[in-house]
């Protein structure tokens, strides 16, 4: 089979391209270049896509003794993900850029291209697994070892672009065997650190970052009840769950700290309230995929029980989900979750699994909590 092996410069997709080299593929290594203007190296851990992060991708892929290039996905990166965080942002809702990025980027763009040169698969060093169903669909399932699985990640996979996917890593039983193959392979970046943080803000100075970009305008803080507290420098500067940076002069009745509940940026309002009002029981979801054929409920509008992650690493939640559909027939994912979930806001992903298995994803449009009515704050 004639692979594409995604080489970001780090240990995973390293020992990924080399084991389809070992399993006999015909494997071609490939970098994206997502900057124009890339730093020439990391700091640490922050940051991805450097001129270093390409330089160690050219030395694996030497090692391997398989091609090397580098495509210039720049243009596509800044559009697709860099827009739309800074656009999400001004909407006051807090988006992923790694969805995106997998989405627009790694398994749309770059797949599109491989598909088009005439390659049967794209290799990638992410822990999660594709499984065949007995119809022989593919479907995508956590990683073998759950404290580094991603499937929550590629949770906006399609079921044409799994058809291509390959996951070498899938039954790898911890991050320290990868590191300890890659140094019995010789290769340099078996020791290189995992990297983290948004990569085009690789000092993660993010309301640093959007200062620059968006326009912030003073406005008030108020209460649950809408009770102006105090100003703020900019709404979208804000995150649901903040609790530092409020600068309220005016100490809850109770004597203990507010968080922000909900921002709104058309009104330039912050609301902020008690820790107990962060914690919602429904989610409602939009841009609906689904990671595979979606399973028969979905089609017929029918309820199903599922678990629901809104972060990388966080806790699943048990649920009851349905879709409705708008008056234009554009699907909502709603999930009414069993348990509270702490601090959601919108613009974040939801993901939904049931067992192992990743059924699809939406982003978050509205978190809600029973406990509290926004439309008290007008």
């Amino acid at each position: 089979m004639k692979v594409l092996a995604a080489m970001s410069g780090g240990v995973d997709s390293a020992v990924a391209a080399a084991r389809a080299v070992e399993a006999g593929h015909d494997v071609v290594g490939v970098h994206l270049a997502l900057s124009r203007m890339p730093g020439t190296l990391r700091t640490g851990s922050r940051g991805c896509c450097t001129i270093e992060d390409s330089s160690d991708a050219w030395r694996a892929c030497d090692k391997l003794g398989i091609p090397f290039y580098v495509w210039d996905f720049s243009d596509r990166f800044s559009e697709d993900v860099v827009e739309d965080f800074i656009s999400e942002y001004e909407a006051g809702r807090t988006p992923n850029p790694c969805m995106r990025c997998n989405e627009k980027i790694k398994f749309a763009a770059l797949l599109e291209k491989a598909l088009a040169l005439g390659f049967d698969a794209v290799c990638t060093g992410h822990y999660a697994k594709v499984i065949r169903d007995q119809d022989g669909n593919p479907e995508l399932h956590r990683a073998a070892d759950w404290a580094k699985d991603q499937s929550y990640v590629l949770g906006v996979l399609t079921h044409q672009q799994l058809e291509h996917c390959m996951f070498p890593l899938a039954e790898t039983p911890s991050k320290a065997q990868v590191r300890a193959e890659a140094a019995e392979r010789g290769l340099t970046v078996a020791n290189k650190p995992d990297s983290h943080d948004i990569c085009f803000i690789p000092d993660g100075d993010t309301r640093g970052w959007l200062a620059e970009r968006i326009e912030m305008k003073p406005g008030v803080i108020v209460d649950q009840d809408g009770n102006e507290l105090g100003e703020h420098p900019g709404a979208q500067a804000f995150t649901v769950g903040q609790r530092k940076g409020l600068r309220l002069g005016r100490p809850a009745a109770d004597g203990k700290p507010r968080f922000v509940l909900e921002i709104r940026p058309k009104d330039n309002k912050v609301i902020v309230g008690p820790e107990a009002l962060l914690a919602v029981d429904e989610l409602r979801g939009i841009r609906v995929s689904w990671a595979g054929l979606p399973i028969t409920e979905v089609a017929a509008g029918a309820r199903f029980d599922c678990m629901v992650q809104v972060r990388a690493h966080g806790d699943p939640v048990a649920a009851v989900a349905h879709v409705e559909r708008t008056e234009h027939g554009i699907p909502v994912l709603v999930t009414r979750l069993l348990e509270p979930m702490r601090g959601v806001a919108p613009g974040q992903t939801m993901v939904i699994y049931q067992g192992s298995r990743v059924l699809g994803q939406a982003t978050i449009d509205s978190a809600r909590s029973t406990a509290w009515d926004p439309a008290k704050v007008s």
